[in-house]
């Protein structure tokens, strides 16, 4: 603790990284604060389940004291995998060691494990700047603040990652349409019984369909396709109209079987996503004004195609919180030079892994039939 005695650290982003690192920081009596963008803890966050790897992001968990609450409130899930026709493919059974938690529960476990004020809502950063050997943080519409440490965790596009790297993100070449289905036991009832309580997954001509009929109360899905950087830019894809984004994807899905697009006629939220990536090729910048570095995907935004995204994360906040908190380092800077060369190297091997599957799943020709003969 003596790096950081009487110092103030902001922790920009309230994601489940930020959040962990939060807790992992306050647990040996820090004075920290996460400042989030959303208006307030009700804010839904939107996406699949997250299955919690045993040497990550478990691995932070329990050294947060919360490994016990992630396992009451995950679900073991299986994976079904399909034809475009429905055709079960395989099953496979549920894992019970990494189960399924829905990213609001996450949140919600991580939230109840803070001091009360340590999240300060409705705080969109829109510059850091260094005033009196401090970072000064301003917010829009908001007072400012000030810190000796800053953790940026805000996500794959922050702005903030400037005064740490010069590298760029950049597509990937996959579109993502995610949506959601409430009461799909009712709504899209032929869907849901494929599942059969699984992961399902399904691949036919460069679409890659994925479901969760168990993402709290609601079944989604994400369906995964090629698509220039040039379409991405100009496809005019409305994500308010529902009407619209139905038409499209019931389209893309014209040969797969009904119940597919049953599915997609009972969604009541879509929001389309481009795939990126920040490249680690690049050395970060030394000569940071004051300590500052990056988490997450903020430090190593890669495509979700090898479940690494949030592992990874936490990780970071399990490496750089041990760091900060240890008596190894006579600096701050130097306990985040060591957390930095370690992500570097886990961090790359994660998006060689889920690039080398981005690449795979978009082949045209590629389907899951192989696995029906293992």
């Amino acid at each position: 603790m003596t790096l950081l005695k009487d110092k103030k650290i902001a922790i920009i982003g309230g994601g489940p990284v930020g959040l962990t690192m939060a807790r992992l920081l306050q647990q040996t009596g820090l004075d920290t604060k996460v400042y989030e963008r959303d208006k307030d803890q009700h804010a839904r966050i939107f996406g699949g389940t997250l299955d919690l790897h045993q040497t990550s992001g478990q691995e932070a968990l329990k050294k947060a004291g919360l490994l016990d609450s992630y396992f009451a409130m995950a679900i073991p899930m299986g994976r079904t995998f399909a034809d475009e026709q429905g055709n079960i493919l395989l099953s496979k059974q549920p894992l019970t060691e990494n189960p399924e938690i829905n990213r609001n529960n996450l949140k919600k476990i991580l939230l109840r494990s803070l001091i009360s004020g340590t999240v300060v809502w409705d705080s969109k950063l829109t510059n850091l700047e260094v005033q009196d050997e401090k970072w000064l943080l301003h917010f829009e519409k908001k007072p400012s603040a000030t810190a000796d440490l800053v953790i940026v965790a805000n996500g794959g596009m922050s702005k903030a990652r400037n005064f740490v790297t010069d590298s760029q993100v950049v597509y990937t070449g996959t579109f993502i349409i995610q949506g959601d289905v409430a009461e799909p036991e009712k709504k899209c009832r032929e869907f849901y019984q494929l599942c059969n309580g699984n992961i399902f997954m399904a691949a036919h001509q460069g679409t890659l369909f994925v479901a969760n009929p168990k993402n709290g109360d609601s079944l989604s899905y994400s369906a995964f396709f090629n698509a220039s950087e040039e379409w991405v830019n100009n496809n005019n894809l409305n994500f308010q109209d529902k009407k619209s984004i139905i038409e499209f994807l019931t389209g893309r899905l014209i040969n797969w079987d009904e119940r597919y697009t049953k599915l997609i006629r009972a969604t009541h939220f879509f929001v389309g996503l481009p795939t990126r990536k920040l490249p680690l090729e690049e050395k970060w910048k030394s000569n940071r004004p004051l300590p500052i570095t990056l988490i997450g995907d903020t430090a190593h935004l890669m495509p979700p195609f090898a479940g690494q995204g949030v592992n990874i994360g936490l990780m970071d906040s399990l490496i750089l919180s041990n760091n900060l908190t240890s008596e190894k380092f006579e600096t701050i800077q130097a306990a985040i030079e060591d957390y930095e060369q370690n992500m570097f190297g886990y961090a790359q091997k994660a998006q060689v892994e889920s690039t080398r599957n981005e690449i795979e799943m978009r082949n045209p020709n590629f389907t899951f039939q192989h696995l029906s003969r293992e």
